[in-house]
C-alpha cells in the first residue's frame, strides 16, 4: 500500500496461482474494502509504476556463500527491473549501513552487491528487527518520489530482537508505505510460539516470515540463494497497483483493509491466492 497524495489509498497487491504470479487480470477482477466498506477502485496498473527497492543483505559471517551466491546472479535478476526504477544497498550485522544510496543504475547495483561484505564493518551479532527498522526509516527519507516501495531481505532468520518487538517494526514499514520480502537461506528457522521459560520480552527470536506476512510481501526458504534472488526480483516487479480515495478518518487511526478477487474471477482462478498488507495509517 501506498499513499499518492492526501486522497488517496494504494494497494501494492501479489496474485498467486499456484508457484506463479497470476497475471492477466483487470480492475473489475478486484474487490476492495476498508474497515469492511466496499471502496470504489480509482487506479489500476500492473507493474507499470517505478520501484523503490532496499535490499538488505545479512553479512554477518555465516552469510557470505549467500552473498556470493546471489552477486553470481544479480545483472540477470537486476534484467527484471525497469528504467525509472531505484535500487539502495543496505548491510547489516549486529549494525546496519548504507552501502549504496537510491540509485537507477542497475547494473551498477548488481555490480555492487559483491563488495558489500568487504567495505563495511557491522560488528559481530546479527540484529535482524534493528536492521529492518533502519531500512524502513531510510525508505522513509531517501526513496524516489511516487511509485511503489519494496524491502529484500537475504538472511539465515538466527537473530534475538532486544527490546523491539515485530509489532513495532511492522508499524514502521506500514508508516513508510513499504512491502517487506525475504530469502530465507541455511537453517531457515520460523520461531514457533514464544516459550515463556525461553524467551522474556525483552529478547524475542527474529521471525521475518510473520514481517513479509503481515506487510503483504512474501518470503521463501531457499537452499539456491540466487535463483530465488531473481525469481523474488521478477515478483516483485510484477504486483498489482491498486488506489481507491481514502475514506474520511481520524488522523493517525490505522484502518484496515482487504483485497479479494470478484466473483466471476474466483471462478476462473479458484486457487489464486491475494498478498497485501494489513491496513495503513490515516492522514
Amino acid at each position: 500500500m501506498f499513499k499518492a497524495g492526501a486522497s488517496d489509498v494504494r494497494l501494492d497487491v501479489q496474485v498467486m496461482e499456484g508457484e506463479q504470479p497470476l497475471r492477466g487480470l483487470t480492475m473489475s477482477d478486484f474487490v476492495v474494502t476498508d474497515e469492511g466498506q466496499p471502496q470504489k477502485i480509482a487506479y489500476f496498473g500492473q507493474d507499470a509504476e517505478p520501484l523503490n527497492l532496499i535490499l538488505l543483505l545479512d553479512i554477518s559471517g555465516s552469510m557470505q556463500k549467500y552473498i556470493d551466491e546471489i552477486s553470481q546472479t544479480a545483472r540477470d535478476a537486476m534484467k527484471f527491473l525497469r528504467p525509472g526504477d531505484s535500487v539502495a544497498i543496505m548491510v547489516f550485522g549486529k549494525t546496519s549501513a548504507v552501502h549504496q544510496d537510491f540509485a537507477d543504475n542497475l547494473a551498477e547495483s548488481a555490480r555492487q552487491i559483491s563488495h558489500a561484505v568487504e567495505d563495511h564493518d557491522v560488528g559481530a551479532g546479527t540484529m535482524i528487527n534493528s536492521a529492518v527498522m533502519d531500512a524502513a526509516h531510510y525508505m522513509e527519507e531517501h526513496a524516489v518520489p511516487g511509485g511503489r516501495r519494496a524491502i529484500l531481505i537475504l538472511t539465515d532468520n538466527l537473530s534475538l530482537s532486544y527490546q523491539l518487538t515485530d509489532g513495532q517494526v511492522i508499524r514502521e514499514l506500514n508508516k513508510a508505505d513499504t512491502v517487506f520480502n525475504a530469502i530465507v537461506v541455511g537453517r531457515a528457522i520460523r520461531p514457533g510460539p514464544l516459550d515463556p521459560a525461553k524467551y522474556s520480552t525483552t529478547y524475542t527470536p527474529a521471525d521475518v516470515f510473520h514481517l513479509a506476512e503481515s506487510t503483504g510481501g512474501e518470503w521463501v526458504k531457499s537452499s539456491q540463494a540466487g535463483a530465488s534472488f531473481a525469481e523474488m526480483i521478477e515478483r516483485i516487479r510484477m504486483r498489482y497497483t491498486l488506489a481507491y480515495p481514502e475514506p474520511t478518518s481520524t488522523p493517525g487511526a490505522f484502518r484496515r483493509v482487504q483485497v479479494a478477487l470478484a466473483a466471476a474471477a474466483k471462478l476462473r482462478h479458484p486457487s489464486a491466492e491475494l498478498r497485501v498488507r494489513e491496513g495503513y495509517y490515516a492522514e
